[in-house]
Formats: structure tokens, C-alpha cells, sequence
């Protein structure tokens, strides 16, 4: 059946910058502008040997980094976010392979966003290169004719787009339509620089024979089991009777897939949401014993702490809880963490603790990764005047382990 024709109640935008970070990097090295370009890989490794002229490329590269993301060009030769770098490198051995760098990846998200505030000052911020507009009461939208209500929908979406591309030099897709679901899928249904505008009776012809792992939710685990049942289009869900998905995939999951499959979401933005904590953490090239690379530890482990205090500052927290995270070689994943009496933003003070949380850890088998972690947050201006400069600071020498 059909979903009812009906104008929508409000128009909910879903903006995604388009390959994000190789487009950050393309500006900062234009000549690989058309090339198959690659991000992963550790920073402090790889761009040092970034040239004007020279780049390495994925048939080089020796390690388990990951990709990160790509342009469009390496995507054509299946590359994809979260792949092994050495797969990636079997499928596009020529790709430029370049180091990912979050701080200026931060930087043009905060231009991005900037520049969508002077449109729409309130929208949900869904991380580094998304976010959730509300449209539904701007000038321009409300306003619109009764017999073409989209034209003021994609006027102001035009508006934000060349806002965005003037403030970074960069694109952006946006997908539109009465809810956060189909706004999300829309958005990918057109890229790059796409603008699509769904109302809800489109959703049969334009969403129904897409795949089911668009809807955003639909993971690989769920999707193979809908395959093995013979489920592989939004249509074909939709068509399944919701008692028979309760039955496979329990009352809330199964409910939940039906009403994807029909678009319906009534979900609210969420227009600020205090975070419950921040972390830093790094994956090694090769494993590390505790005791023969304590050194390189040592300093891995500084520099994630030094960056997770300048990410408390930038931000305006502080924490009181500390906690350190180690997956070990046989992929056991390990965590500890301590309370403290004071919040603290204080680089020292995060190392000092996290690494008693490690000597609490242990230690026999080599190392895959190191995080730390600060929970516990409370804003530095929500602090009593005592605790707001930062705490302990003091800087007494301590080894990591």
C-alpha cells in the first residue's frame, strides 16, 4: 500500500558535505584535482613526506591504517571508508595516499556550519561534515505558494549550498524531505553537489526500489539477514507484513523496519546536546610491548592526552573522570578509569591519571591501540570560580608505566 499524499507538516533538510575530507586536502594540493586520492593512515608519519610534486601512493604502503575516506575517482575502483589501506591498495595501487588531519578538518566544519547559521541558527550538529536543518519556518519556506510549496524549499537550500561552497570551497549535497530518515537517504541519492526534494507520496517510485542498506540503521549484519529471507529493496520490505518482521527480528526492531520502509519518523531535531565525554585514540602501525617501546608509548600516549586537554579548551569542558583504553594484539579490548576530586582540563594532570589507569591494565601481550578518555564533563563556566583554572597543573615527572 501506498503511503497518503499529503503536503508536508515540515521540511527537514539533511545536509552532508561531499567527500569531505579529500576535499579539504584537494584544496591544500589542487594538482591532484581528477586523481583517485586516498586519506588514512597515521599524520605525523605520512605528511612529512607530502611534496609539492611527490606524493606516495597506495602501492607503497605497508601497515593495517584504514581509509579514512577517498574521492570519488578511488571510489570508482571500490575503495570505501573503514577498508584496510593494503586491500585499498590491491584495488587502486596509482591512488594518491595522503595522511587524514582532524585539526584542519575541524576547522572548515566550523566555516561550514558558520555559514549555515546565517540562514538557519538552530540545527542538530551530527558530527564533523553533517547536519539536520529545520526549514519549515524560515522566510522563504513558510511563505511559499500553496500550489508549488517546494520552490521556496529549494530556494533557501540553494541559498545555504552557495553559502557553503563561498565560506570553504567546498560542496555539499542536501536532501530534503518531511522527516530526518528520508532527508538522511536523500542526500546520498544525488552526489555530488546533489539537491534532492522528496514529498511523501514519491516515496514508492524514488526510495522503494533502492537497496535496503540506504536507510540509515539497516547495518551489514541486518542486511545479510534480510537477504538471506529475500529481502533486498526498501520495496520489498515494505511489502513484508510487520507481524513476520517482529517474528525475525524481535518487537522493536521489526516494528522499527516497517516504518522505515514507509518513511515515517517522527523523530525531533535536536538543536544542542551536551556531550557525555571526548576521547583520543590511535591504532599502531605495528604492535607495541609495554615495556621494550615504553618510549614510543610514552610519547604516543603525551600527544593523545595534550590533544585531548586542547580538545576539552576548544570546546569549554572540563572532566573529572579519566579513563585509558588498550586493544592488545589477540584484539582484547581493555579499559580503566578513575575518578578525580577536581574537574581538570589540565594536560599533565589527564596524563598523570591516565597513566595509573594503565598501570592498573594488564600488560603481558603487545599493543594494538591506546585511548584516553575524559567523561565526567562540565562546562568551565558552570564551575565553581576554584576549579575553573583547570586544577592541578603541576608537571612532576612521570614515566607511563
Amino acid at each position: 500500500m501506498a503511503p497518503q499524499a499529503a503536503v508536508p507538516r515540515r521540511w527537514i533538510a539533511h545536509l552532508d558535505m561531499d567527500a569531505f575530507y579529500a576535499g579539504v586536502e584537494l584544496l591544500r594540493y589542487p594538482q591532484l584535482r581528477g586523481r583517485a586520492v586516498v586519506i588514512g593512515g597515521r599524520r605525523a608519519a605520512a605528511r612529512a613526506s607530502v611534496g609539492d610534486t611527490a606524493f606516495p601512493h597506495l602501492r607503497d604502503y605497508a601497515g593495517r591504517g584504514v581509509v579514512t575516506t577517498a574521492t570519488y575517482e578511488a571510489r570508482a575502483f571500490g575503495v570505501h571508508s573503514g577498508m584496510g589501506l593494503m586491500k585499498a591498495a590491491a584495488l587502486a595501487p596509482d591512488a594518491v595516499l595522503l595522511p587524514a588531519d582532524f585539526d584542519e578538518y575541524r576547522r572548515y566544519s566550523a566555516l561550514f556550519k558558520a555559514a549555515v547559521a546565517q540562514v538557519a541558527p538552530a540545527f542538530e550538529d551530527r558530527g564533523i561534515d553533517e547536519i539536520y536543518i529545520d526549514l519549515s519556518e524560515l522566510a522563504g519556506v513558510r511563505d511559499a505558494p500553496p500550489d508549488d510549496p517546494q520552490r521556496g524549499v529549494r530556494a533557501v537550500a540553494q541559498d545555504i549550498k552557495s553559502r557553503v561552497t563561498d565560506a570553504t570551497g567546498l560542496s555539499c549535497s542536501i536532501g530534503i524531505s518531511p522527516n530526518k530518515l528520508l532527508s538522511k537517504l536523500c542526500s546520498d541519492l544525488d552526489k555530488p553537489d546533489g539537491l534532492t526534494i522528496l514529498a511523501g507520496d514519491e516515496i514508492p517510485a524514488r526510495i522503494w526500489p533502492l537497496p535496503v542498506g540506504r536507510i540509515n540503521g539497516i547495518g551489514p549484519k541486518a542486511q545479510a539477514k534480510l537477504a538471506a529471507l529475500g529481502i533486498a529493496r526498501i520495496g520489498e520490505l515494505a511489502a513484508a507484513d510487520r507481524g513476520w518482521l517482529i517474528e525475525h527480528f524481535g518487537a522493536r526492531s521489526g516494528a522499527w523496519l516497517h516504518e522505515a520502509a514507509y518513511g515515517r519518523d517522527e523523530r525531533e531535531l535536536v538543536l544542542s546536546r551536551e556531550p557525555k565525554s571526548l576521547s583520543r585514540e590511535t591504532t599502531f602501525e605495528r604492535d607495541l610491548h609495554a615495556v621494550r617501546d615504553r618510549g614510543e608509548l610514552g610519547a604516543i600516549f603525551t600527544q593523545l592526552c595534550e590533544r585531548l586537554a586542547a580538545d576539552l579548551r576548544r570546546k569549554g569542558y572540563a572532566a573529572r573522570t579519566i579513563g585509558v583504553k588498550l586493544r592488545f594484539d589477540d584484539f582484547r579490548i581493555v579499559t580503566r578509569e578513575t575518578s578525580l576530586a577536581f574537574h581538570t582540563q589540565d594536560a599533565a594532570t589527564i596524563r598523570r591519571t591516565g597513566a595509573r589507569c594503565i598501570k592498573q591494565a594488564p600488560l603481558e601481550r603487545r599493543l594494538r591501540l591506546l585511548g584516553v578518555r575524559a567523561g565526567g564533563l562540565c562546562r568551565i563556566d558552570a564551575l565553581p570560580d576554584a576549579q575553573a583554572s583547570g586544577a592541578d597543573a603541576a608537571h612532576d615527572q612521570l614515566w607511563l608505566l
